[in-house]
């Protein structure tokens, strides 16, 4: 059994859960989210607490799942993208992110309904409600130019160490010596 349950998961203040069946509705002044109550797993509520219990390890990952909710129907999930290199930019068109990363032709990258991308000089801040969501868009992001190790260019996460490497002439003047 997860000791995470032993805790309750405390809902902030203007956020309400509810439950229909096996389904858990979370609303809150940024959003709504719905989630699947996993077999063996059972909700007790009393007023802004949320109780799970059950003998399956379910129970911790429905635990953490719901605070996960809620935090993001009341704050909401962001994460930061820098874009480094000569030329690598970012623009919004309507629901398209279009970026230019060195490549021949500019990668068009549709935006996912309930995320919010906005750009700036040099970065890109990528929100939701739902953190998985929010996460994975960033990582397919990142993923389209991941930062080289030798000069850094490319896309990487805000306070990202990207481990560099010396290069061919650094080597060869430290062989030398």
């Amino acid at each position: 059994m997860s000791r995470l349950t032993k805790k309750p998961v405390v809902l902030p203040e203007g956020v309400t859960l509810r439950q229909e069946g096996n389904t858990l509705t979370l609303q809150g002044p940024k959003g709504t989210l719905s989630l699947s109550l996993l077999a063996g797993v059972t909700l007790k509520q009393e007023e802004n607490k949320a109780f799970f219990s059950g003998e399956s390890a379910k129970t911790g990952t429905m635990w953490s799942h719901t605070r996960n909710a809620a935090e993001g129907v009341s704050q909401g999930f962001t994460k930061v993208l820098e874009i480094e290199g000569v030329g690598f930019k970012a623009a919004l068109e309507g629901k398209t992110l279009v970026l230019n990363l060195g490549f021949v032709n500019p990668i068009r990258f549709p935006i996912p309904e309930g995320i919010t991308i906005t750009v700036e000089k040099g970065s890109m801040k990528v929100s939701g409600v739902n953190k998985e969501l929010v996460g994975g868009v960033a990582s397919r992001i990142r993923g389209l130019k991941p930062p080289e190790p030798y000069k850094g260019k490319g896309i990487h996460y805000q306070g990202e160490v990207i481990r560099r490497k010396a290069g061919k002439k650094a080597a060869a003047a430290s062989g030398a010596a």
